[in-house]
């Protein structure tokens, strides 16, 4: 059960609806620092690892035999966008891995400027080329742009796509609960999983309550605070003394209190192995209350509110 695994789910005094969202906690250590990571279910079977890897800036070859190794400590999920420019990059990561392809996920991303049903279509079979994979595992739309308002074009292009073979899943990233209300109203259909930003300077607590209550996976981008104080902050740095885990780790094992799929990234071994290294970490109810008081009503790194924000 979820709750006897992880010491129940309780963060900021809310405790939200977990029914859609199961978590098979079989993290162990085995030889060779390979770690077999803990998964998230969604609804409809959708499956995913509780964490991940974030690949932004890892390119050429030494991002690919980053990604290689980090594969080798069992990180099981690359997540990349066509902005990225990486793209590439990640798909020689899982061609000359040892892991068979069922057994990774490769994520990518839809840019805002291609939102438009047909642009869409193809960017995707683009991202699909660049990688030399057959199929990606899971694509997302990375911003709304809501003020160019073609997102729910770009949507049903992502369904036409998973039609087709040429992605397996299909999600979203940044979209507010608004957004995903339209999606399901003009559509029919939701994201199985919203990557957005989460770190305990800005926890989302509604916005995690929503995922939960409609099966969405919840993946946290920037999960560290990059750019922020965060590592360093007193409340983290204690809370990571009490448990003998460095404050990254303190973090991360937050996110999977929360409930949430963190991606850190981290060209680094030693690092991607640190954070592999977090789902034995037991954050009581005290531990979350005071990460929880680090919450702030202007949180986000880079001030980048979906609402208004636009990327191309």
């Amino acid at each position: 059960m979820f709750e006897s695994a992880l010491g129940g789910y309780r963060s900021f005094g809310h405790q939200f609806a977990l029914a859609t969202l199961k978590r098979r906690v079989t993290a162990t250590r085995e030889r060779n620092d390979f770690v077999t990571i803990p998964t998230i279910e969604g609804r409809s079977g959708f499956t995913v690892p509780a964490i991940g890897l974030g690949t932004y800036s890892l390119d050429g070859n030494a991002g690919t035999d980053a990604m290689i190794k980090a594969i080798g400590l069992g990180y099981r999920l690359l997540d990349s966008a066509f902005n990225y420019e990486n793209e590439g990059a990640v798909g020689a990561a899982v061609r000359r891995s040892s892991v068979a392809r069922d057994e990774l996920l490769v994520t990518s991303k839809l840019p805002g400027r291609h939102h438009r049903y047909a642009d869409a279509i193809t960017t995707i079979e683009e991202s699909v080329l660049r990688t030399s994979l057959d199929y990606l595992d899971i694509y997302l739309i990375h911003w709304p742009n809501p003020l160019e308002d073609h997102y729910v074009d770009a949507w049903r292009a992502l369904i036409e796509s998973r039609d087709r073979g040429l992605v397996r899943y299909i999600g979203v990233s940044n979209f507010l609960p608004e957004h995903l209300e339209r999606l399901r109203e003009e559509t029919g259909e939701l994201p199985a999983l919203n990557q957005i930003e989460l770190h305990p300077y800005f926890p989302q607590t509604e916005q995690l309550a929503y995922h939960a209550a409609n099966g969405i996976v919840t993946e946290s981008w920037s999960p560290l605070g990059r750019g922020t104080d965060l590592l360093s902050n007193p409340v983290i740095v204690a809370v990571a003394a009490e448990h003998d885990v460095t404050p990254a780790q303190a973090i991360l094992a937050w996110h999977v209190r929360v409930g949430a799929l963190p991606i850190p990234k981290s060209k680094s071994l030693e690092r991607q192995r640190e954070n592999l290294d977090v789902f034995e970490v037991a954050l009581t109810d005290e531990d979350m209350e005071r990460i929880g008081s680090l919450a702030r009503p202007d949180g986000r790194v880079a001030n980048q509110d979906p609402s208004v924000y636009q990327e191309f």
